[in-house]
């Protein structure tokens, strides 16, 4: 991935060296935004398309380890390195856990740092993982992403902008729990009580149009969230 297409999402409560380094890496190509705190973080994250995390394990609000669990609720193939001032083994177990795919220790040097990030990145293209299609066979059904068409043994429906972003997010996960505050915030950018009783009314009718296929269900996760389950 060339360094011009990769959002970084940087959470680092040290002021002065966050601007540092995200001086550094803009100057390298990548575009780089900067949160003070977890919290302020995770609402980058949710508002931003972003294709690299760099975590501060130590920040106050919310702590590094915990701002990592909830990115990892939205994607699990999304970049993590973490920054920490530790060098405690305890530590690194615990973020590798959660999935990060490396750990670096202050004080470091910024040659090193964006070697670690070219050295991730590549064995993230390495994995090769594919874009979805844009057409989604669900049993008998085709959802047609692009124009925003799914097609039925009763015929085709032309799906709004709301119900395609949704039925998107449920295809990327399929026959995977899907949080509702995860489609929330990545779809209506906004988890109030309004919204969340919008996406239940959007959910509903996706639950309509997918009857078509019994072999095809949109089921409720108690108390989580939502699970698509087709044949694949």
């Amino acid at each position: 991935m060339e360094s011009e297409k990769v959002n970084i999402l940087l959470a680092e409560d040290d002021k002065n060296l966050g601007t540092i380094l995200k001086a550094y890496l803009e100057a390298k190509g990548y575009k780089t935004i900067l949160a003070v705190n977890g919290r302020e973080a995770l609402k980058a994250y949710q508002k931003n398309e972003i294709n690299f995390c760099i975590i501060d394990v130590m920040m106050p609000v919310m702590d590094g380890f915990s701002l990592a669990k909830e990115i990892r609720l939205s994607d699990k193939e999304i970049p993590i390195l973490f920054l920490t001032a530790k060098s405690m083994q305890e530590d690194k177990l615990k973020g590798f856990e959660i999935g990060a795919d490396d750990y670096l220790t202050k004080p470091f040097n910024m040659e090193e740092l964006l070697a670690r990030i070219k050295a991730i990145l590549r064995r993230s293209s390495e994995k090769g993982s594919e874009p979805m299609p844009e057409v989604i066979q669900l049993g008998k059904l085709q959802y047609d992403r692009t124009r925003q068409l799914l097609v039925t043994p009763e015929g085709e429906l032309k799906l709004t902008s709301k119900e395609s972003a949704l039925l998107d997010l449920l295809c990327k996960h399929i026959n995977e729990t899907v949080d509702r505050s995860i489609a929330l915030t990545q779809i209506w950018h906004d988890d109030s009580y309004f919204n969340a009783r919008s996406m239940d009314v959007y959910i509903t009718k996706l639950r309509k149009y997918l009857k078509a296929d019994p072999e095809v269900e949109l089921m409720n996760v108690h108390g989580v969230g939502f699970k698509l389950v087709a044949p694949v």
